[in-house]
């Protein structure tokens, strides 16, 4: 994600103000729906065989589920009334019990759920905030492959996030709607397992009246016309964390291009966007096989952005397709935009194809992100701006430490700190000069290999980094990644 930097100083000074009003880590959105239940009934669990209610993240202990390991998720939507976003939908989950379980819990806000089966026979459910509790009928075996069908309808609620001081999640506005999960949006449109660990394929069938048309994850496939209506089918299939998942519905101008390698590229405009704002997008294929050439190869089938006609105040690297508030554009600064198309396409790699293990290493995804940027300014302009980019953010961080704390070590209420991203960039460029360039990119490059695909933790990325450079690099990492003021510049 890359924020508006004038957006975030004011959110980070509003968050200063409202240090009162922090959200408890792991404490339902206002929003959540009341407790309901089924019909159905069977025995009672035991307690023992209950998958938990949360995966243990530090910051936020309630998100995600324990007991089971989703493979994939399939999500069947139809949209009645784009205006309200009124859904009819089936989410079908495929899943593998990773221990014996007599129930286990979705993440899921909002809607009436009008059945869920497991194993195609109709089970028990209750609901408490944004926990969904499902007992099957038959209690489920360790290493049981298991399915979840769940039918439910109505509009997403408005999820004020945990980490955010704004909406996140299916959000609808007057030309369509767009989705903007991270870190904890998804549950407002899908019932899932809502942490990063639990990665899976994806594919969506998603139904709207015409002339509307869809942008989700990965290939679309097919497209089918009903009449008044038209079926888009997509399919993501490269494991991907729940918060990536995106559904975006407006009526869009499709732009097709290749990288100079063969990458495949789609673009999705929102119709009636003025032509200029391309311009920055132009340069994705020569980005994609820069980076390429520095991390590996790009790890996913296509490529391309997003951009909707209206203002969010972010960019999100949501996997394959990158979505872009209009507010993240400068018309009038094609070079500097380019950086935030160059942030968010790093995060394929990191942040999408590596995923954080924990969210208190969210500095993985921003701060490796953030030195794309860098990167980009070396590859367009040279090592002079590189030298003068590391200058510039090593001054702000010292000026203004308040806004910049150590990217280590993030607060709940305050995830997407300066500090993951700027500190967190520039503790890069600080381990390039301390270990020279060659371990440098060999240290990114093995990282990549060995957890692409996967999780990482900060633990991970030194223990690579300590390998390939052959250095004890304990006292570098604690004053970068933890003490209050960052070290002087190598």
């Amino acid at each position: 994600m890359r924020k508006n930097k004038t957006l975030l100083f004011l959110i980070l000074l509003t968050l200063g103000s409202l240090a009162c009003k922090t959200l408890v880590p792991g404490a339902p959105p206002a929003t959540i729906t009341p407790t309901e239940s089924s019909e159905a009934t069977s025995a009672p669990p035991s307690a023992s065989d209950a998958g938990s209610a949360g995966l243990g993240d530090s910051l936020y202990p309630n998100f995600g589920n324990g007991g089971y390991d989703v493979q994939s998720y399939e999500l069947e939507i139809a949209v009645n009334n784009v205006a309200t976003s009124d859904l009819s939908a089936v989410t079908t989950i495929q899943a593998t019990a990773t221990q014996d379980l007599s129930s286990f819990n979705l993440d899921f806000i909002g809607f009436e759920i009008a059945s869920i089966t497991v194993n195609d026979q109709e089970a028990e459910f209750e609901r408490a905030g944004q926990e969904l509790t499902i007992t099957p009928v038959q209690a489920l075996t360790d290493q049981q492959t298991f399915t979840v069908r769940v039918e439910y309808a109505g509009s997403p609620e408005s999820v004020q996030s945990e980490a955010l001081p704004f909406q996140t999640g299916w959000i609808t506005y007057d030309q369509g709607s767009y989705v903007l999960s991270e870190p904890d949006g998804a549950a407002s449109f899908f019932p899932v397992n809502d942490h990063p660990l639990d990665k899976a394929l994806f594919s969506f069938i998603v139904t709207v009246p015409k002339p509307y048309e869809v942008a989700a994850n990965g290939i679309l496939t097919e497209t089918k016309d009903n009449g008044a209506t038209q079926t888009f089918y997509f399919s993501a299939r490269d494991p991907m964390a729940s918060y990536l998942a995106t559904i975006n519905i407006h009526d869009f101008d499709i732009e097709t291009m290749q990288s100079p390698n063969g990458i495949e590229i789609r673009n999705y405009y929102a119709a009636g966007l003025p032509a200029d704002i391309r311009k920055p997008f132009a340069r994705q294929g020569e980005m994609l096989d820069y980076f390429s050439g520095l991390f590996g190869d790009y790890p996913f089938e296509v490529y391309g952005a997003l951009v909707m006609d209206t203002d969010f105040g972010a960019a999100l690297e949501n996997q394959t397709m990158s979505i872009f508030g209009m507010d993240m554009i400068d018309r009038d600064d094609v070079t500097g935009t380019e950086l935030v198309v160059a942030h968010e396409l790093g995060h394929q790699w990191f942040g999408d194809y590596i995923s954080v293990a924990d969210w208190s290493d969210i500095w993985l995804n921003e701060g490796f992100a953030s030195y794309c940027e860098a990167l980009w300014i070396e590859h367009t302009q040279g090592a002079s701006a590189l030298d003068e980019w590391a200058s510039h953010e090593y001054q702000d961080i010292s000026e203004f430490p308040q806004f910049y704390p150590p990217p280590g070590s993030p607060t709940a209420d305050n995830l997407f700190n300066g500090g993951v991203y700027e500190r967190g960039g520039l503790t890069l460029h600080a381990l390039r000069l301390t270990i020279g360039d060659e371990a440098f990119f060999k240290t990114l490059q093995t990282y990549v290999q060995r957890y692409g695909g996967g999780n990482a933790s900060t633990q991970d990325f030194i223990s690579v980094a300590e390998e390939i450079s052959g250095q004890d690099l304990t006292d570098f990492f604690q004053g970068w990644l933890y003490a209050e003021k960052p070290p002087e510049l190598p």
